[in-house]
């Protein structure tokens, strides 16, 4: 599943009616949603996008970080090696020995907080 935990009212980009074409183009076939109160990014200390977490049957965090090597620029292709090599771990039964690399994007776009003005 894919979720994402941006401020969409800020950043009309990240609404989902905007996220809508780029997930058609890049072939997601998973369900895709908005964490429109942010709440599940928080849950899950969520930092970038993408932030890739990755839990076996028993519900348990085996990988967190990122896809691969590949940056916009670096001219390393996308392969998914990173979370691929975690994924073949928990479907092959084995423990995850794969290296963790934080995931490397944007940071998250918060939504502004509720500050009360107290003066008033």
């Amino acid at each position: 599943m894919g979720i994402n935990s941006n401020d969409a009212g800020s950043f009309q980009e990240d609404n989902p009616e905007m996220m809508a074409p780029p997930k058609k183009e890049a072939g997601f076939t998973f369900p895709y949603i908005h964490d429109e109160t942010q709440e599940v990014a928080k849950v899950y200390k969520a930092a970038c996008t993408p932030d890739f977490f990755l839990f076996d049957k028993e519900r348990k965090l085996v990988y967190r970080g990122q896809i691969g090597d590949s940056r916009p620029g670096n001219n390393i292709p996308v392969t998914g090696a990173d979370l691929g090599a975690s994924l073949d771990a928990v479907l092959e039964g084995r423990k995850n020995s794969a290296r963790q690399k934080p995931g490397m994007g944007c940071n998250i776009k918060w939504k502004p907080r509720y500050e009360p003005d107290c003066a008033k």
